[in-house]
């Protein structure tokens, strides 16, 4: 049986597992087999993070709805009823934008729906 010699893939594949973990502390960052463990426990909770990171901004959002709609007199429910009433197709992320930086054109838009 013929020698197969790996020393040049084991290197690569060690080598990307060590620069995948670049900024770890420690051994964590200089040893194969720790910094191994640790980018595969960074890759699932990158994985997992950026599924938390949708619903982390829709509620963020939705709060900063509801705060500024119940300066109105409105609650959250009744000012998206009323969106979706009158077909203004704004989404949650444009209108809590609106509502921080344009508070005047906001409460114009609450007036405007609670009219029809």
């Amino acid at each position: 049986m013929v020698r197969v010699k790996r020393g040049n893939v084991a290197r690569k594949r060690r080598k990307k597992i060590l620069n995948l973990a670049k900024g770890y502390k420690g051994s964590h960052s200089r040893l194969f087999r720790t910094a191994n463990q640790q980018v595969m426990k960074a890759l699932i909770y990158s994985y997992v993070g950026r599924k938390q990171k949708k619903r982390v901004f829709r509620k963020l959002w939705i709060t900063r709805i509801n705060s500024i709609s119940r300066l109105n007199n409105l609650t959250y429910s009744r000012v998206i009823h009323n969106f979706k009433k009158s077909s203004i197709e704004l989404n949650r992320k444009m209108l809590a934008q609106i509502a921080i930086l344009d508070t005047p054109t906001f409460t114009k838009l609450l007036a405007n729906i609670t009219q029809e």
